[in-house]
């Protein structure tokens, strides 16, 4: 039921007579400097090194030597420099200081093989996506450049050694949607050129979205710009767009001997790939992080992917959504106000999404939704994974994918809720996704005045040679819309602000050492009690149900997410009954009973 000012989730418990489910205990993090984090029962948690500055990728080297990467960059007038750095005895030493070899920012993808680091970044010239090479002691070697669409926000991103000994550099598309608009001005001013690329020749549907043109000093001057062409060039229907090697908005591959020669696409049609990797069975997994509510062609999608990776397969960017459905349908429009007026020649069209590319005449299929893995909140930014070793028993195989959050408004301004800053588990079985490490509350620790002792903006997770999962937290990354003034995208990045934790699991296979059964019920084993979170978001509980099983006493937090007050009522309001929990407030409640 809903009501004006709050609503009311009424939850029932009944008796339970089957066997015993399997819980999800939930603890605080075991250090007391970490008490705004959670992680299950019985795995710790431990922060390796601070004080970082935009890092994005954890490496190893031969001799299990930990490494680190800082991005550089981010519009700054004296923007900080990328760098490799070793971390011994929780510090952080500079190996090499990319930018004095040429590396322009930002540096978000490493790998280390055959005795050197591979990096992603942006070529210093062009600022076309590239790869380099580069020894311990600073020697840089670009094996390729020229990925046109890393001129825009979405540069290269994770790049991996694959089971077939090639490796893999993930491509993100140019613009929210393959439209150049004005979220994108910073960008143009820099690379007037800068466009989508596609991988294959394709025939458009010559859609072209009117705007203000920033390039000129008269703000009533405005221009029409169509899809996968620089800001201002207009397009026709059946237009040819001719494929781009190497494009964006794909996964490419080559061999390490012959970059240049090898160089080709694997899988394509992702707006923002970022993250990827294999299981022991030779899988590829990849997360992608979905549309944006602005630009010349907003798209409110309802959710982000991690997705299984075939080769050749095509992933729906930029006409398909994250679950790779069509966005002709009403329900990813925007409201009128949010959306640029359309034109196909001078013919303006009503203000709901078309399709771009013409998937007929381009010999496009529609996307397969089998691809998809598994789905993460909308907005929630899913970045980089890994799949976890044998070492990690029950989860052994599970897909680990870091969700570094929102940019609200400025990338939806019809969003209330604050997805993402956590690690999540997705099980390859069910698809389910479940939270594995996460502050109490929703949102990074800094904006709860405790920068430092929670969770802030995971973005790389890599299972390191002791077994151990590792993550990258970014740091803090935050809306200043008074940037734009000064010609700068409207975000800040304060420096020192990163970090990477440790994650190490129960000594044993016993208790906690599972996300959730094949239902989504919480789960957890063994004889100890245990905790439940629960979520109260868009009117529901997740999970939901919550099964508590005989012989086990167990506490369960409701935590309601949504802006809308909220109260979690029992059928029975003499078992449980919490009041109204506005926005992130949470009411716990101890069942000794079985039941459901």
């Amino acid at each position: 039921m809903r009501f004006k000012t709050s609503a009311t989730l009424v939850l029932m418990l009944v008796a339970l007579l089957a066997a015993p489910a399997l819980l999800l205990q939930r603890a605080a993090a075991q250090h007391d400097e970490f008490p705004l984090v959670e992680l299950p029962e019985g795995f710790e948690i431990e922060q390796v090194v601070d004080d970082l500055t935009y890092p994005t990728s954890v490496v190893w080297d031969d001799q299990d030597r930990l490494y680190v990467v800082e991005a550089g960059g981010q519009f700054l007038e004296e923007p900080p420099p990328a760098r490799i750095l070793r971390v011994e005895d929780g510090k952080a030493s500079e190996v090499v200081n990319l930018a004095t070899k040429g590396i322009a920012d930002s540096v978000v993808g490493a790998t280390w093989h055959d005795g050197t680091f591979y990096i992603t970044h942006r070529d210093a010239q062009n600022r076309t996506g590239a790869v380099s090479r580069v020894t311990p002691d600073g020697e840089v070697t670009q094996v390729f450049s020229g990925v046109v669409d890393a001129q825009s926000e979405h540069s290269l991103d994770e790049i991996r050694l694959g089971p077939d000994g090639r490796l893999y550099v993930a491509s993100g598309g140019a613009a929210n949607s393959a439209v150049v608009g004005l979220d994108n001005a910073p960008f143009v001013e820099r690379s007037p050129d800068l466009r989508a690329t596609t991988c294959q020749d394709i025939m458009l549907t010559g859609q072209n979205f009117e705007t203000p043109d920033f390039r000129t000093e008269d703000p009533d001057d405005t221009v029409r710009t169509g899809a996968f062409v620089p800001f201002g060039t207009e397009t026709t229907p059946s237009q040819t767009i001719e494929a781009t090697d190497p494009c964006g908005s794909s996964i490419l591959a080559f061999d390490p001997d012959d970059p240049e020669g090898t160089l080709e696409m694997y899988a394509w049609g992702f707006r923002h790939v970022i993250g990827f990797a294999w299981n022991e069975d030779g899988e590829m997994f990849a997360s992608a992080n979905s549309y944006d509510v602005c630009g010349s062609r907003p798209v409110q999608d309802e959710a982000e992917a991690t997705y299984r990776v075939e080769e050749g397969a095509w992933y729906g960017w930029p006409d398909f959504s994250a679950a790779l459905e069509p966005l002709t349908d009403p329900k990813f429009d925007v409201p009128d106000a949010l959306q640029a007026p359309v034109y196909v020649g001078d013919e303006r069209q009503d203000k709901e999404l078309g399709f771009l590319i013409d998937h007929e005449a381009s010999g496009l299929e529609p996307p397969d939704p089998s691809l998809v893995l598994g789905l993460h909140e909308y907005q929630s930014s899913p970045t980089k994974l890994d799949v976890a070793p044998d070492s990690w028993g029950e989860l052994a195989g599970h897909v680990f994918v870091a969700e570094w959050g929102d940019l609200a408004p400025e990338t939806n301004p019809l969003q209330d809720e604050r997805p993402g800053y956590r690690v999540v588990g997705i099980d390859p079985a069910t698809g389910q996704v479940e939270p594995f490490v996460f502050n109490a509350q929703p949102g990074p620790a800094s904006e709860q005045d405790a920068l430092g002792e929670g969770i802030e903006r995971p973005f790389d997770v890599k299972f390191g040679p002791d077994g151990a999962m590792y993550v990258v937290d970014y740091g803090v990354a935050r809306v200043n819309q008074a940037r734009t003034e000064q010609g700068q995208v409207p975000y800040e990045f304060p420096p020192q602000t990163g970090a990477i934790w440790r994650i190490t699991p129960p000594d044993s296979g016993e208790g906690g050492n599972g996300l959730s059964d094949d239902e989504g019920t919480p789960a957890a084993s063994g004889a100890d009690n245990g905790t439940v979170m629960v979520d109260i978001q868009d009117f529901a509980y997740n999970p939901e149900p919550v099964t508590i099983p005989v012989g086990r006493t167990v506490t369960v937090t409701w935590t309601n997410r949504d802006a809308e007050p909220h109260t979690a009522t029992a059928r029975h309001r003499e078992v449980l009954q919490s009041g109204t929990l506005e926005q992130g407030e949470h009411f716990s409640e101890t069942f000794e009973s079985a039941g459901t």
